[in-house]
């Protein structure tokens, strides 16, 4: 698998999407965003997963926007404030009712500790895709020279202490989120210690 072979969908929805993303995430999350499709679709097209790949871009372009500033809610955790903007955003693409819920699920859902395959390829994608780029999980299951290529065209900027501290406000202000939970039991040191940074 290499760089090259990743197809990125091009549609007025996931030119949208970017276009948002790039707006609003500062450069490391904005590449954060960016490198969890790619890993996703790699991931996908390695192990013969079939997935809506429309879906999955804008649904990762989106993801953390309940991170920034402009997005953050102080009333719901940051992935279903992420999940509620998806919809609006799916909405003003035309997207169908089911479609918007879709990407709502898939962006809630990338905070599961694991989501079926079976019953939600694109959760369970972007699920696997940020627990890599964020904690280092499992990258054994991509080939090095992917990795390597991947954090060349989209190197991560500083990412791991610009999450870090977003979680742990997160965590400050909403104890009982998945975020808050994550802090609480050692996302700090699992983010350190991610191989994508060595």
């Amino acid at each position: 698998m290499r760089y090259a072979d990743i197809v990125v969908p091009e549609t007025p929805a996931t030119r949208a999407a970017l276009e948002v993303a790039t707006a609003y995430c500062s450069p490391a999350l904005l590449n954060h965003s960016v490198r969890a499709y790619l890993w996703a679709a790699a991931y996908a097209a390695m192990n013969d997963i079939a997935f809506d790949a429309e879906l999955l871009y804008v649904s990762s372009m989106l993801h953390d926007l309940g991170l920034v500033r402009e997005f953050d809610s102080h009333t719901v955790p940051f992935e279903e404030a992420g999940g509620h903007l998806a919809w609006v955003f799916c909405a003003a693409a035309g997207w169908p009712v089911e479609r918007r819920v879709r990407a709502s699920e898939v962006i809630v859902r990338h905070m599961w500790d694991e989501v079926d395959v079976e019953k939600d390829p694109e959760g369970h994608l972007l699920e696997l895709s940020t627990g890599l780029d964020i904690s280092g999980r499992g990258p054994e299951a991509f080939p090095e020279a992917l990795r390597t290529e991947i954090l060349e065209r989209h190197p991560r900027l500083g990412i791991a202490d610009e999450f870090v501290a977003c979680f742990e406000d997160q965590a400050r202000r909403k104890p009982t989120s998945l975020a808050g939970r994550f802090v609480h039991n050692g996302f700090a040191a699992r983010v350190a210690a991610n191989v994508l940074d060595r």
